[in-house]
């Protein structure tokens, strides 16, 4: 679907049909389909691109009122990916007429919805001030591209024109973009033109066009001679400020398709691995449990078989109870005291083999305790 761009500006002079016209005629000349819609009852973008007077022609007048369609109103031009639906003065009465019109914000939005495949680039051009044609192209277009002198009444002209846009936004047109603002009959050897340039750099960002108009004759005599500058003189300044200015704008648009389809893709992706099915783990965790379920339950063990095995093998009930003291006995470093131990047992009676043997063995050994504390314990 083509983009609509409304070139749009209340306060009148700044350069708005002479923007439509070249902006335009550019974007033919980069071999882009591009369709131009006069709504300014003055008709100077018809004029201006060779179109003489005819009242009985049909004209965007007719387009609002319902009374022929966009197909019948084109208009072919000198440049073959260039057409234009033209307008006429009697398209100022349309202001009265639509005033109880049913919907009548939408006329042209409704007239140009057929058509507007045909073309990558729909361009309006628009009347200077904030009416019913003003706002039927604004609800129609996509975006909207602000003409501007670097001057100080522009800056307040362009605060009301921002303040209507809002408006548009919050009841028709809530996808209505900023194309951008571009500075026009820019003189850059000015001071002012500079404070001026500075100031909407820091309100608009990015929003401020890179390519400024310069002032140039030969912008001003293309018209006289129904051209276009690119048409009349292809390599003047002015002619080639607007292709610039249409190289911009087409450069903005594909990097806004790129980025929208890396989105896509992403989005795309995320879906798939939210989607994908996780087969391995239900199968696991259906096995262990099918696992759990067949197995039977174990008997916790009791104190009845330990007694059994306790009484009919008194080895076993010994190691089991006294594990520790077993290991430290066996240890190869005490198997002559043991030896010894069951001789002098084996001699004394068995009321005094007790604390002896053990202090005759801490005295041959040497690491006993001393004297006094034997004497004591016996």
């Amino acid at each position: 679907m083509g983009r609509v761009i409304a070139v749009a500006n209340q306060k009148g002079g700044v350069g708005k049909t002479t923007t439509a016209i070249n902006l335009a005629s550019s974007f033919a000349a980069a071999e882009v389909n591009t369709l131009l819609v006069d709504c300014d009852p003055q008709s100077n973008a018809s004029s201006g691109l060779g179109l003489v007077k005819d009242p009985e022609r049909i004209s965007t007048y007719h387009l609002l009122m319902g009374a022929a369609s966009a197909e019948e109103a084109l208009k072919t031009t000198v440049l073959k990916q260039l057409w234009i639906i033209p307008a006429h003065k009697n398209l100022i009465g349309a202001n009265i007429e639509l005033v109880d019109g049913e919907r009548r914000e939408f006329r042209l939005k409704d007239a140009l919805a057929p058509i507007r495949d045909r073309y990558q680039f729909v361009v309006l051009d628009c009347p200077p001030a904030l009416d019913l044609l003003t706002l039927n192209a604004l609800v129609a277009a996509d975006a909207v591209l602000i003409p501007m002198q670097a001057e100080y009444f522009a800056l307040e002209g362009i605060s009301e024109l921002l303040d209507t846009v809002e408006r548009i936004r919050a009841s028709f047109n809530p996808d209505l973009a900023i194309e951008g603002v571009v500075l026009t009959m820019f003189d850059d050897r000015t001071n002012l033109a500079q404070q001026v340039t500075a100031e909407l750099k820091r309100y608009f960002g990015d929003k401020l066009c890179a390519t400024t108009i310069p002032r140039n004759i030969r912008l001003a005599e293309a018209p006289s001679h129904g051209k276009a500058a690119l048409s009349y003189d292809i390599k003047s300044r002015g002619a080639e400020s607007y292709m610039n200015l249409a190289k911009e704008i087409i450069g903005h648009q594909l990097s806004v398709k790129e980025m929208a389809a890396a989105a896509a893709a992403r989005s795309s992706q995320r879906t798939v691995a939210v989607n994908e099915p996780v087969a391995s783990a239900p199968t696991v965790v259906s096995e262990a449990t099918s696992a759990t379920i067949d197995q039977p339950p174990s008997e916790e063990p009791s104190q009845a078989p330990t007694a059994e095995i306790r009484a009919e093998d008194p080895v076993q009930a010994s190691s089991t109870e006294a594990p520790v003291d077993e290991i430290r006995v066996k240890q190869p470093a005490d198997a002559l005291v043991e030896a010894r131990v069951e001789e002098i047992q084996s001699e004394q009676p068995a009321e005094e083999a007790g604390p002896a043997p053990v202090e005759e063995i801490r005295s041959e050994e040497g690491a006993g305790d001393p004297p006094a504390e034997m004497d004591k314990s016996a």
